[in-house]
């Protein structure tokens, strides 16, 4: 079963089960939190650096993956 459907128009996803949504969800609150941990950090008067973006870019390359396994076999789309 999918848990993402391809986008009507352009490339990409769209959640179509509870699953998905749930990944979406799960994923959104990682990078707001991450993004909130460091906005202390920032508030401390620590300096952002390449290196504190990793572990975005890391959720991201995640949720794309789970994305590609899930998901119909994205392509650019004009619509139906």
């Amino acid at each position: 079963m999918i848990w993402f459907g391809a986008k009507r128009y352009g490339w990409g996803w769209t959640p179509v089960t509870w699953q998905g949504w749930v990944a979406t969800v799960a994923y959104i609150v990682a990078v707001v939190g991450w993004l909130v941990y460091r906005r202390n950090d920032l508030a401390l008067g620590l300096h952002f650096d390449v290196l504190a973006a990793w572990p975005m870019l890391v959720l991201t390359a995640l949720f794309i993956a789970v994305c590609w396994i899930k998901g119909e076999r994205p392509r650019w789309r004009w619509g139906k």
